[in-house]
């Protein structure tokens, strides 16, 4: 299932991974774990944040894919499914005569 990754990152725990050098090395495990359709990065809500498209084939990949943003960075995360143009136009097409 195609699902939209949402994560804001700690202020403190962005900052201490920015002077750290570890911050690049977090961000690139995520995406190698992933393999995101697409990854957007910039400020929401006053705190670095980011957007993640990915296809998660299970719900249990979760801890595995999630726990170092949690750990490392001290983000609040949410995952959402979501579609594209293509799916919604499938899923619309299905409900026709229904």
């Amino acid at each position: 299932m195609r699902v939209m990754l949402r994560a804001h990152i700690d202020t403190q725990a962005g900052n201490e991974a920015t002077r750290a050098g570890t911050l690049p090395q977090a961000m690139k495990k995520l995406m190698e774990k992933v393999k995101p359709e697409a990854a957007y990065f910039g400020p929401s809500e006053g705190v670095r944040s980011c957007w993640i498209v990915f296809d998660m084939q299970d719900s249990a990949e979760m801890p595995a894919l999630l726990e170092g943003l949690f750990t490392e960075l001290n983000a609040e995360i949410e995952i959402s499914p979501v579609m594209n143009a293509e799916d919604l136009a499938k899923g619309l097409s299905q409900m026709q005569g229904a």
